[in-house]
């Protein structure tokens, strides 16, 4: 693939400060508490008011944030979930998948999906790295997170990264059997990676959904899968499938 304008834009000042506001709201602040005065939070950040300020319009978009009249900018609540049925389950990377496997590495996973996974914050899991095309356009980026445990025989595989990793893992994952999966969708912002991946500025709106697979009583996969909120809109009906839609009209250029 050529090189596009994305390859030189950095990550804007305001997104950079967003993710470090969004960190500290997980570790310093509770829901319902209400943060310091922007004058107090761009000092304590070294930014200008003018970027902190799209940093909050960005958490608040995300649901991170609520700004009320006369009390301030508080720390929102968790979205409520809603259920999407599935009649038939799968594991990721079962016949007729529609996403290709990309990367696989080791490492340490976000804390959100730490807790999803019930396992310590420095627990390394493989994190399968995998793509998802249309009509020759990139629609949707996908992470999936595995657990040592749910790939316990992945120690006799000899490719440490790549392609044939990441095809290894989703192998021995199909291995257990699937007890079931949810889903849940939010609205968001596209991270730098996850842009230049799909084509887009850091920071378009996208589709978050993610999933989590269950098998032996536990939480055995998590997958966070990126959508082009543009050109694509997701359809969960009883088959709990994804359909994406594209209108040439309106695709984005």
């Amino acid at each position: 693939m050529g090189t596009t304008q994305l390859d030189t834009v950095p990550e804007p000042k305001y997104w950079h400060l967003k993710t470090v506001l969004s960190e500290a709201l997980d570790s310093e602040f509770s829901v319902g508490e209400i943060l310091p005065n922007e004058r107090d939070l761009a000092a304590r950040f070294g930014v200008a008011r003018a970027t902190l300020r799209q940093a909050l319009e960005q958490l608040e978009l995300e649901g991170r944030l609520q700004r009320r009249r006369g009390v301030g900018t508080t720390v929102a609540p968790p979205r409520m979930g809603v259920a999407v049925a599935s009649e038939r389950h799968t594991w990721p990377g079962a016949a007729g998948d529609a996403w290709q496997p990309a990367d696989c590495v080791t490492a340490a996973p976000p804390s959100t999906v730490a807790r999803v996974l019930e396992s310590d914050p420095d627990d390394q899991v493989h994190i399968v790295r995998r793509s998802r095309v249309t009509h020759g356009q990139p629609v949707a980026a996908e992470l999936l997170y595995i657990p040592a445990s749910s790939v316990p025989d992945l120690s006799g595989i000899d490719a440490p990264s790549g392609t044939a990793r990441a095809r290894a893992v989703l192998r021995e994952l199909a291995r257990l059997d699937l007890e079931g999966e949810d889903r849940a969708v939010e609205l968001g912002s596209a991270r730098a990676d996850d842009a230049k991946e799909l084509d887009r500025l850091p920071g378009a709106p996208v589709l978050v959904v993610t999933t989590r697979y269950f098998a032996e009583g536990r939480t055995a996969a998590v997958s966070v899968a990126t959508y082009r909120a543009d050109t694509c809109r997701l359809t969960f009906g009883d088959s709990g499938g994804v359909e994406i839609h594209h209108d040439p009209e309106r695709r984005a250029s």
